[in-house]
Parts: structure tokens; C-alpha cells; sequence
């Protein structure tokens, strides 16, 4: 039997409007009847009408989370921890793919948030921010490096830190030819960029010329890619001591071809990632990583929205550091 409010107010002696304000965290209520009312929702099991309570303030109860792509590992597990973050407020997700193309990002951008959802949590590798400027009002937080300080909120890591300081772990083992896969000359490619900056920056400091025929690009960083990438290094007679992928499914390729060189990791090539995905855990080696707070991301950017909805819609738009940290496994530090 679904209790109702009006049950809850029986059972503590209140008004239906007290255990609405109790239930909807108004604080002018006296401690003593809110606590009355505290133990007579644990006693009936109460649960609030999320649907109903939506309604009433004109919204669906349902956010979007637009991503590039999901057979990335990363964007699979960052989309589990907005779901976990956004069901604690009564919300529902729905999930999209782009593609990181621009006509599909426009299309997420613009048309799925006709009163469909109440805000929408984005991705994106082609739209600039003019492109986001002028929309309907539909609130936005934006994740990754393609935007930033745009029209919306946003939540970032740093990524040129980050990657200096995987470099800097591969350096401090004494490799001197680090290799880097991954870099993109194109418009979409801007968390390559970053990491090839942080990359640079760390054999500068370390006083290692930067040697462009040890950088590898991949058009997209997928594990053939990653693969391809290194097949391509190893049979240019550039031989690598170390290779920082610029993610973790660059990575895991890299390994299969070292593998199928005869190489050993680490003792021959030393492998680093980035992103700290679950099979990174579990390939021989296990991998050496960047690790971003995924679940924190998630939070930022579900607490992002819900205060553009509830608090202050017109505040201008704030942009959240993540945090991350370097992850050493057996990749770089051997068993």
C-alpha cells in the first residue's frame, strides 16, 4: 500500500501542508513537529510523489546527457555516475550519442530540449560557443575541453597538468624517448592538444628536446588506434622507451602491439594511459594512468543544474575544477 501525505499528517498530528514543507525542506518549522513528522515517514514507508511534485513545478523530471561516444569506456562509466548522482534528485536521464559530429550536436543542442527535459548535461567536440549562445534557456553544464569559459557551466579536469605529470612519473623512471599517441590537428581535437602541451612541457622541464617523429596521431582513440599507432612507431626504427598514451584505449592497443612485437612492458616499452577505465585494471599489465574523479565530475555537473533550476537561473555561468590524480600500476612499475 502507497502511503500519502495526508496519511503522514494522521500519524503526527499535523496539517498536510506541515509534512509538505518537512518533505519539501522548508526550514520554518519547529524542530519538535519535524521531528513527529521525520518518524511517521519512516514508520509508513512515505515516499514522496516525484511525478506529482514535477508538475506542479512545471518541469518532466528528466534531464539529458549528451556524449560523443559511448563504446568509449570513459563516457560508459562517467553516464553510470550522472544517473547514480541525478536519481538521488528524482530524476531520470536519457542518454544520447553524437558522434562529435556538428549536425548532431546541433540537433542535441537545440531541438531535444523542447520541453522534453528540464536540463541538459553536455559533451561536446564540434560546437564552439557561439554555437551554444542564444538557445532556449534550457539549462546546460558542459564537460571536456571544447568550450570553455562559454555560455554555460562547466566541469574540467586539467588536462595539460595531468598530462605533464604522467610524463614527468615516465621521466622520473629514467625514459628519456617517451612516445605520444594520440594527437589531433583537428578542430574537435582539443583534449589532444591540451595532453601534447602537458606532454611538451614535461620534456622541457626535464631538458629533453622534443622530437616530433616520437608523436603519433590517431584519428580517433579507439583500441585499433592505438594499435596502428604503435605498429606504425615500431616500424619506423623510432624505438620508444616509453609511450604516454593519450587515453587508456590508446593504451591498451598500444600494449597488444607491443605484445605482438616481442616487447616487453615495462621493461622494454613503459605504458601510461589516461582516464583510469575499468579494463585498465584488469589487462596484463594493469595500467598506469591519469584516474579523473568520474563520480565527481557527475556530481558537479548534476549539482550545476539542479542549482540553475532551483537557485539562480541567471547567475552567470561558473566553470568547476575536477580533480584527478596519476595512478601507477604495472605498465610503468613492473610487478
Amino acid at each position: 500500500m502507497r502511503h500519502r501525505l495526508k496519511d503522514v499528517a494522521e500519524r503526527a498530528g499535523v496539517s498536510v501542508k506541515t509534512v509538505s514543507n518537512v518533505v519539501n525542506g522548508y526550514v520554518h518549522v519547529r524542530p519538535d513537529t519535524r521531528a513527529r513528522v521525520e518518524e511517521a515517514i519512516a514508520e509508513l514507508n512515505y515516499r514522496p510523489n516525484l511525478s506529482a511534485r514535477n508538475l506542479r513545478k512545471g518541469r518532466t523530471g528528466v534531464i539529458a546527457l549528451a556524449v560523443p561516444e559511448l563504446d568509449i569506456p570513459y563516457f560508459a562509466e562517467l553516464a553510470r555516475h550522472v544517473v547514480t548522482a541525478a536519481a538521488e534528485l528524482g530524476w531520470t536521464v536519457l542518454i544520447d550519442q553524437t558522434g562529435g559530429g556538428r549536425e548532431q550536436e546541433r540537433v542535441v543542442a537545440s531541438g531535444i530540449t523542447d520541453h522534453l527535459i528540464d536540463g541538459l548535461i553536455f559533451s561536446p567536440l564540434a560546437l564552439a560557443a557561439e554555437d551554444l549562445t542564444g538557445l532556449d534557456g534550457t539549462p546546460m553544464v558542459l564537460l571536456g575541453e571544447r568550450v570553455d569559459h562559454g555560455p554555460a557551466d562547466h566541469v574540467v579536469i586539467d588536462n595539460v597538468a595531468a598530462a605533464r605529470e604522467m610524463t614527468a612519473h615516465l621521466i622520473g623512471l629514467g625514459r628519456r624517448r617517451i612516445a605520444a599517441i594520440g594527437s589531433q590537428r583537428t578542430p574537435e581535437g582539443v583534449s589532444a592538444r591540451l595532453r601534447l602541451a602537458g606532454y611538451t612541457a614535461a620534456l622541457a622541464d626535464a631538458g629533453i628536446d622534443y622530437d616530433e617523429r616520437l608523436v603519433a596521431p590517431a584519428p580517433a582513440w579507439h583500441r585499433a588506434d592505438g594499435a596502428a599507432a604503435m605498429r606504425g612507431l615500431l616500424a619506423s626504427g623510432v624505438r620508444p622507451d616509453a609511450v604516454f598514451c593519450f587515453n587508456d584505449t590508446l593504451a591498451l592497443g598500444a600494449l597488444r602491439a607491443l605484445h605482438e612485437a616481442g616487447l616487453r612492458v615495462p621493461e622494454d616499452v613503459a605504458v601510461a594511459g589516461f582516464d583510469d577505465i575499468e579494463d585498465g585494471r584488469f589487462s596484463i599489465p594493469t595500467l598506469s594512468t591519469i584516474a579523473p574523479d568520474k563520480e565527481r565530475i557527475a556530481r558537479l555537473a548534476v549539482e550545476l543544474l539542479a542549482n540553475r533550476l532551483d537557485s539562480d537561473p541567471t547567475a552567470p555561468p561558473r566553470e568547476l575544477p575536477a580533480p584527478y590524480h596519476l595512478t601507477p600500476r604495472e605498465s610503468t612499475l613492473g610487478p
